[in-house]
């Protein structure tokens, strides 16, 4: 073999390796030389680098807590849905132990809700009306009266200087953000709200064991059973606090028919079913129907209406530093203290949503500080 055959013979390939033609290998050498040679990485430990990731960590965290607290209206529709789902949620077992379906005991639960409403709208009707035609007829007098100071209302009015607002004299002046427009949106977004929220309670009625199946998924194996065990336990007794609630309600609800019954007040049934829904409402609810009622009471006389105002002060005492924590001890299982002190606190926080929560997430916390924390620190 010739030196010319040994130079055109070219190069045995390596396997895996791309072997580039002269002309272009050389003209990729050319092109490193006239730029320049690689330099050393950037170390992602310098203050740049550092800065530059906290910076987006944060700006991230503000991305999510913004896009949360533009949807927290909609998390709570959902979060209260859910907890009514829940506490309801023992009838509906109750129901399906007796051989129905968990959609037909879930009808059964709403369609008894919509009675109770359908009942109370029926007493309330009638009497509602009837005052209202007969304060219609009756308003000239009564307008009359308070202009001259006649009776204890007119005097009342004369001392509090309304009586230029009842002669046209002065105008009163109500603070409505909006006018009619804003009052119609305001009652549009609470309408929608509330429609919302029955949807919501009705589905998770039917769709609660998906719902917890699905948050069992997403526990490791070696876990999931005692989180089931924990999570039946919290569904107990969040539908313990609703069945507590319930018979508050019912016992500030006999316990004012039997005093408007005494005193004579007339339309004593509905009252005391309007005490009793009210009542269901925490912090606020019994508040707003003393003086409903205790305003209903001045057709018997000043005396009886302060007697019934004072009745439902002293209920209301009574009720929350007595009655409620003793019940939620038993159905709850949590202490009269530490009842009063997460609902204060929730109130605090979130208002009547967080009011109406608080002792639920309290017996929560409580539920996990016994079982998983506690047992942790004395095994160390």
């Amino acid at each position: 073999m010739s030196l010319l055959d040994e130079a055109s013979e070219e190069p045995p390939a390596t396997p895996g390796v791309l072997v580039l033609p002269p002309s272009v290998e050389d003209e990729r050498n050319q092109s490193d030389e006239s730029l320049g040679s690689l330099g050393r990485p950037f170390n992602h430990r310098t203050p740049f680098f550092v800065g530059l990731t906290g910076a987006l960590g944060v700006a991230l965290a503000y991305t999510m807590y913004r896009g949360i607290a533009e949807i927290s209206s909609v998390l709570i529709i959902v979060g209260v849905a859910l907890f009514i789902a829940i506490g309801l949620n023992p009838f509906i077992v109750m129901l399906v132990r007796h051989g129905l379906s968990r959609v037909t005991a879930a009808c059964l639960v709403t369609l008894g809700f919509i009675l109770v409403i359908a009942l109370f709208v029926l007493i309330a009707v009638p009497p509602i009306s009837h005052e209202v035609q007969a304060l219609i007829q009756n308003y000239p007098h009564y307008k009359s009266d308070l202009i001259h100071g006649k009776g204890w209302a007119g005097r009342l009015a004369v001392k509090l200087h309304l009586t230029g607002y009842l002669k046209g004299t002065k105008k009163l002046k109500l603070p409505v953000s909006g006018g009619a427009l804003g009052a119609g949106k305001t009652l549009l977004t609470y309408g929608a709200g509330t429609v919302s929220m029955v949807v919501l309670t009705i589905y998770f009625l039917v769709a609660l064991p998906g719902v917890t199946r699905l948050w069992l998924g997403l526990i490791p194996t070696s876990r999931r059973e005692r989180v089931r065990l924990l999570t039946d336990e919290v569904f107990d007794r969040v539908g313990g606090f609703m069945l507590g609630n319930l018979l508050t309600s019912a016992v500030a609800g006999v316990g004012t028919w039997v005093w408007l019954t005494i005193f004579g007040v007339p339309y004593a049934l509905l009252l005391a079913l309007f005490v009793a829904l009210f009542d269901l409402i925490p912090m606020v609810g019994s508040t707003i129907a003393g003086i409903v009622v205790s305003a209903v009471a001045l057709t018997k006389g000043l005396p009886i209406a302060i007697a019934t105002a004072v009745f439902y002060l002293v209920y209301r005492l009574l009720e929350d530093y007595l009655l409620n924590p003793r019940v939620m001890k038993h159905t709850v299982r949590i202490s009269p203290g530490l009842t009063i002190i997460a609902t204060l606190i929730g109130g605090a926080l979130l208002g009547l949503v967080g009011a109406l929560i608080a002792i639920p997430v309290a017996a929560t916390i409580h539920l996990l500080l016994e079982e998983v924390v506690l047992p942790r620190q004395n095994t160390r």
